[in-house]
Formats: structure tokens, C-alpha cells, sequence
């Protein structure tokens, strides 16, 4: 009798766990791919950006990036907009090579899309299109050193 309820309790919970797995609603937005609360798809760093290299693009990402970005990402990526977060300065700076492996396109095209709340960066998913945001991707990648 013991076995036949060990197995069927076996067989109710791998019923009930795949259920509540499949259960998930497909609309529930991703989950933040990393403690700093970015919203990121797992395959956000192998997207590649269709207006890499395009000049007239990197030209257009320039114009959107002083109308979006630089009031706290500053002129030259540095960090040091005038609404910049004192505290987080340092991770703002758009220009330090060494974050480029952690920072393909995609990444940075998702963080500009999603935004997050802490620290501070706005989602830009509704006041652009996604093209305007690669293009400002294309653009911000300009300005890491070369180091």
C-alpha cells in the first residue's frame, strides 16, 4: 500500500510542478537577468545591431543620444550630465573599454529599451522607435576609448 501511494504522490507532484510551470501567463514580462536590475533576454548579448558601422546612422544616434541621453550620460558618454546620479557616476560612464565584453549591442539595446528603476535610467520603449534606440546603440559605442 505504500508503494502504490509513494508513486502516486511521485506522479502528482511532477504533474503539479510541470503544470504550474506551464501555468506561467505568456504576457508576465521577463524576470531582471542580473541583481542591477536590468530586464534582459538571454540572448540580448548575441542581437546584433543593423546599424553598426552605417555612418548616417551613428550621425541620427548622435542627434537622439543629446535628446535622450545626455542630460545624464553628458556629451561625451563620460557620466557627468547635469541630472547625473552622484552616487553612480562611475557606471555611467559609456566611455571605459573594459566594459565593451559586457556590453555588446544587444545588452545595450535592451538596457536603453527597459530602463530600470535603481539607479535611475528611463525606459525609452515608449518615447522611441527600436530603430531610433539602435541607432543611438550604434552611436554610444563610438565613444568608448580605444584603450
Amino acid at each position: 500500500m505504500r508503494t502504490r501511494w509513494s508513486v502516486f504522490a511521485v506522479a502528482a507532484s511532477l504533474f503539479t510542478g510541470s503544470f504550474a510551470v506551464s501555468a506561467r501567463p505568456a504576457s508576465q514580462p521577463p524576470r531582471p537577468s542580473n541583481p542591477n536590475g536590468w530586464i534582459l533576454p538571454p540572448e540580448a548579448d548575441q542581437e546584433k545591431n543593423p546599424f553598426a558601422g552605417d555612418a548616417k546612422a551613428i550621425e541620427s544616434g548622435k542627434e537622439l543620444y543629446k535628446k535622450t541621453c545626455e542630460r545624464c550620460h553628458g556629451p561625451g558618454g563620460k557620466g557627468d550630465g547635469k541630472d547625473a546620479d552622484p552616487d553612480h557616476m562611475q557606471d555611467m560612464d559609456l566611455t571605459v573599454a573594459r566594459r565593451a565584453s559586457r556590453n555588446p549591442d544587444g545588452t545595450v539595446f535592451y538596457k536603453v529599451w527597459n530602463g530600470r528603476k535603481s539607479p535611475k535610467m528611463p525606459a525609452q520603449k515608449d518615447e522611441l522607435t527600436r530603430e531610433q534606440v539602435w541607432q543611438i546603440v550604434a552611436y554610444t559605442q563610438t565613444l568608448r576609448s580605444k584603450s
